[in-house]
């Protein structure tokens, strides 16, 4: 059965961390740090996502972590992709 009110918990702090990315990008912050700061939310809600939204908590380990091997491969060919653009 499904707890709505744990997946509406889960929406808030969604929404409330996106609330706080746009904040941060117009705070004036220094460049580094407000793309740190965005850098680390996304990754926060990213990570909120794919556990609680795709079901990879409740799911065998060897899922999840063919899950992350594709991500790190994405990832890596994105960096190798914007280092060769240069």
């Amino acid at each position: 059965m499904v707890n709505t009110k744990f997946y509406t918990i889960i929406y808030v702090v969604l929404f409330v961390s996106a609330t706080i990315q746009v904040l941060v990008e117009f705070a004036g912050l220094e460049y580094w740090t407000a793309f740190g700061l965005i850098m680390v939310l996304s990754a926060a809600k990213a990570i909120l996502v794919a556990a609680y939204f795709q079901h990879l908590r409740w799911e065998p380990r060897s899922v999840t972590y063919l899950i992350g091997i594709g991500l790190a491969a994405a990832l890596a060919l994105t960096f190798a992709a914007s280092y060769s653009i240069l």
